[in-house]
C-alpha cells in the first residue's frame, strides 16, 4: 500500500492579467505573495505563489498568468470547481462584508453544518471560505498583511472536483492517496484523509457537462502532500498497478513533484514537503524579486525581456 497523504499541498490555476491576479489575492484576500518565478516548462509565463507568511504546504494557491494567450478556459467534467479556504467561525461576517466592499459578488450557504461564503476571482475561478472550528491550524499569520490576523485565511479547507461519475476518481482517492469517504449530502461526497489535519478534506460532485477545456479561469491541477521522494516512488508504483502512467519525480526547486491524470480527468500532482520557499530567498524577502532556478540562471536576460510588465502589490503594515 502507498502512504496516506496528509492532504492538499497546493492548487495551481490559470489567470489572465498578472497584475489583476496578484492585486486580488494579496490586496483583497490578504494572502502573502511568497514567490515570483516562471513556469519551468514555459519560461515566458510567470508562476506566482500566494500563501501564508512562510508559504507553508497546504496554504498555497499558484497561478500561470496567460495574459498574452487570449484563450479562456471552459469549465466541465474533470476539473476543479471550487477551491475552499478555512476561516474561523466568527470571521464569516467580516469576509462577507469585505468582499462586497471590494465589489465581489458573494453568496452564503450551509454545507455539512458549516457556513460557506462563495465567490469567484477576477478570472472566474470558484473560491469558497468555510467557517470551521478546524481553522485553528498551523498556518503562519502575516503580521504586516492587509487583513487582521484573527481573520486571515487559514490555508485550505478542501477542493471540490467535478467528474462524470464518482467511482473511478473515488478509487484513486481511497486506494492510492488514502482518503476515506466520510459523508454525503445533496449529491456531494466528502472524503477525508486520516493522516491529515486542517487541509485533509476533498469533495466530489458529478456533472453532466462535457470535458472541460483548459485556459484562463480554470484550475490546472491539484497537488497532494508527500514526505519525500521515496513516497513519490511508492505513489508512482501504485498508479502503475492501476494502469496509470505518472511522470516524475520532477525537480520544481521548492519541492519534488509527480504528476498523473486520474481516470475522471483531473490532473493530480503529489509534491514533497520541502525543501520550501526559503531556499533562494529569506522568509522576510519572499516574493520581493523574480527568482529563477539555477538551470535557468544563464537565461535571465531573455526571460525577463519576454515577461509582461508587472508591479508586485504593495501592502502597508496597517490591517483594515
Amino acid at each position: 500500500m502507498p502512504p496516506t497523504t496528509p492532504g492538499l499541498h497546493h492548487v495551481t490555476a490559470i489567470a489572465g492579467d498578472p497584475q489583476d491576479n496578484a492585486d486580488f489575492y494579496v490586496g483583497t484576500l490578504g494572502l502573502r505573495f511568497v514567490k515570483r518565478t516562471v513556469n519551468h516548462d514555459d519560461t515566458g509565463t510567470y508562476h506566482f505563489y500566494f500563501g501564508d507568511y512562510e508559504g507553508s504546504p497546504g496554504t498555497n494557491i499558484t497561478f500561470f498568468p496567460w495574459s498574452d494567450r487570449g484563450r479562456d478556459g471552459e469549465f466541465g467534467a474533470g476539473q476543479t470547481r471550487d477551491t475552499a479556504y478555512l476561516i474561523p467561525p466568527e470571521s464569516a461576517d467580516y469576509w462577507t462584508d469585505r468582499l462586497r466592499e471590494h465589489g465581489v459578488d458573494v453568496e452564503t450557504d450551509e454545507r455539512f453544518g458549516e457556513t460557506v461564503v462563495r465567490f469567484a476571482d477576477p478570472d472566474g475561478i470558484g473560491l469558497e471560505l468555510i467557517a470551521s472550528d478546524r481553522a485553528e491550524n498551523e498556518t503562519v499569520p502575516w503580521p504586516d498583511g492587509p487583513i487582521p490576523e484573527e481573520h486571515q485565511l487559514r490555508g485550505f479547507h478542501s477542493v471540490t472536483l467535478a467528474v462524470r461519475e464518482f467511482g473511478p476518481t473515488e478509487e484513486i482517492l481511497t486506494d492510492v492517496l488514502g482518503y476515506e469517504r466520510v459523508a454525503e449530502e445533496d449529491g456531494r461526497r466528502r472524503y477525508r484523509t486520516p493522516a491529515g489535519g486542517a487541509h485533509a478534506v476533498l469533495d466530489l460532485v458529478e456533472t453532466d457537462a462535457a470535458r472541460g477545456r483548459m485556459g484562463v479561469g480554470t484550475v490546472h491541477h491539484v497537488a497532494f502532500t508527500a514526505a519525500d521522494t521515496d513516497e513519490l516512488e511508492a505513489y508512482k508504483e501504485a498508479y502503475a498497478e492501476r494502469g496509470l502512467s505518472a511522470s516524475g519525480p520532477i525537480d520544481r526547486k521548492y519541492f519534488q513533484s509527480l504528476y498523473c491524470r486520474e481516470p475522471g480527468g483531473v490532473l493530480f500532482e503529489i509534491a514533497t514537503d520541502g525543501p520550501g520557499f526559503d531556499v533562494d530567498e529569506s522568509v522576510e524577502d519572499l516574493g520581493s524579486s523574480l527568482v529563477l532556478p539555477e538551470w535557468l540562471a544563464d537565461e535571465r536576460a531573455e526571460i525577463e525581456a519576454a515577461l509582461p510588465d508587472f508591479e508586485p502589490p504593495r501592502v502597508g503594515g496597517d490591517a483594515e
